[in-house]
């Protein structure tokens, strides 16, 4: 017997009928199709003999929807719905799962006589023990959880688990890639998902690693006037209790520590430990950087142009909070043409003025997966050029953007190219292998990402941001995700043999 590879669930779990015959979900039921949908497990939803035709069809339609199968199930003629799954099937190569909503003694009975595991979801509450024949739950959102533990018997410490904790949205870009299968992978991972509805410590001690997006829970960041680095950060109360937990056991694997994340959350500070990268050289001629930069907390300081220039910065430059993630407006950016417009700025304070890098509108996109480095070409913001052309017109109004909703372009001109002095042969892959390098080792995270745009003239390889667990959704699947899974294995076996 191997670890669960099928799934079947009865239909009474997942939806429930009103007094006029419409069927609705039950909590916690959409979630966790969805997440079955894209689990490397092969999925069904069972019903009985006596559900209307009428259900039967929204069953169908709802298995269809969620790349699932839909099976009659009759305990009377047991052996020939299970030889119908199976068909459907194959040979999954490993363990069935049978949940239901109540306890049928006789059901459960000729499917164990089958080799199939029951769980049930208690009405009641209740837990199982190690060697009960049927596992109890309290809560849909415990199934992933049970999965965990049933193949944990039969793997025993043959596979890591990973217990991860992101939005709903990241985790379903992540997951839609294969990235979170709940059957083991090549190279020993098994992925539950850790959800705050239900209480954490029981989970996290089920898992082997913390994988967390951290940044998703970010309530509030608090900045020190007279201090250049974050002071502190509140989460929501779940990765509160999180962090408590891990504080509390140092031997806890959490990929990767929250200390180890807050300078890619400040601007200024990501922007301060850049600067060390002038130390790097190759045998070519160009060389990588951080950007000039300068913090302000006010944009009516008298002596700012004073300021600016000790910085060299010069005009346009690109204006970010200096908070660089977890909070609504950290992506609220504009580009400034003249002095004057930074009094009327809406930017977020404290703010880091940044360089504009003429880049010939290429940025390229770069991915650390543990010791592994990727990259990929995307098209930019124009040159500042283009920029003062296209907007004469508007009086050079600073132009206020997001930078997660969309990257502002001008109106190119007839003649006028994006890509006219430089393109993709111009990057010094070299050079910026041994950033990626030093970046890995001076944050100590497993995995980061961050964009390197190339000047003109100079060709300085510029870094203009850093971030903590891309979604490094321009690699392609079968290069991104076993890279994936490779950095957090490594990560744990490193820690585990310091520990």
């Amino acid at each position: 017997m191997g670890a669960v590879r099928g799934v079947l669930l009865d239909e009474s779990l997942l939806f429930a009928e009103d007094t006029h015959g419409n069927t609705f979900f039950h909590s916690g039921a959409e979630s966790l199709l969805t997440r079955l949908q894209y689990s490397n497990l092969r999925t069904g939803i069972s019903y009985e003999a006596c559900v209307s035709a009428q259900k039967v069809t929204f069953l169908k339609e709802m298995a269809m929807l969620y790349s699932l199968d839909c099976f009659m199930l009759k305990a009377s003629s047991m052996d020939a719905s299970l030889s119908e799954i199976l068909q459907a099937w194959g040979d999954i190569g490993g363990s069935c799962l049978y949940v239901a909503s109540s306890k049928d003694e006789d059901l459960f009975l000729k499917l164990r006589d089958h080799g199939w595991l029951t769980v049930v979801k208690s009405t009641e509450g209740g837990i199982a023990t190690e060697d009960s024949k049927v596992m109890l739950m309290n809560k849909l959102e415990e199934l992933p959880l049970n999965l965990c533990r049933f193949s944990r018997k039969v793997t025993g410490n043959n596979v890591v688990r990973i217990g991860y904790v992101m939005k709903p949205s990241r985790e379903q870009d992540f997951a839609k890639r294969g990235a979170f299968p709940m059957y083991p992978t090549q190279n020993g991972l098994m992925f539950v998902p850790l959800t705050f509805d239900l209480p954490l410590e029981p989970q996290v001690q089920e898992v082997d690693v913390v994988l967390h997006k951290a940044t998703d829970e970010i309530i509030t960041v608090e900045l020190s006037g007279s201090s250049e680095f974050l002071n502190r950060i509140s989460y929501s109360k779940g990765m509160q209790e999180l962090k408590r937990y891990v504080q509390g056991h140092p031997d806890c694997c959490v990929i990767d520590p929250l200390d180890n994340i807050y300078p890619v959350v400040d601007r200024l500070r990501i922007q301060q430990i850049l600067l060390g990268l002038e130390g790097l050289k190759t045998e070519g001629q160009c060389r990588i950087r951080a950007p000039h930069f300068l913090k302000v907390d006010s944009f009516n300081e008298s002596n700012l142009v004073e300021r600016l220039s000790r910085a060299e910065l010069f005009l346009p430059s690109i204006v970010k909070p200096q908070v660089a993630c977890g909070v609504a407006d950290a992506h609220n950016m504009a580009i400034v043409f003249r002095t004057d417009d930074f009094k009327d700025l809406t930017v977020p304070l404290p703010a880091v003025i940044q360089e504009y890098v003429d880049h010939s509108a290429l940025l390229f996109k770069f991915y650390v997966l543990g010791d592994k480095v990727f990259h990929a070409v995307k098209n930019s913001t124009p040159n500042s050029d283009v920029f003062l052309s296209s907007y004469e017109k508007d009086g050079l109004k600073p132009l206020a953007f997001n930078s997660l909703k969309s990257l502002p372009t001008a109106k190119v001109q007839s003649g006028v190219s994006g890509h006219s002095k430089a393109d993709k042969t111009s990057l010094d892959l070299e050079l910026v292998t041994d950033a990626a390098n030093w970046l890995r080792r001076k944050l100590d995270l497993t995995i980061f990402g961050f964009d390197v745009v190339i000047q003109e003239g100079t060709r300085d390889h510029v870094i203009v941001d850093v971030n903590y667990l891309p979604s490094f959704k321009e690699l392609p699947n079968d290069v991104a995700i076993p890279a994936f899974w490779d950095a957090i294995k490594n990560a744990y076996e490193s820690r585990r043999h310091r520990n």
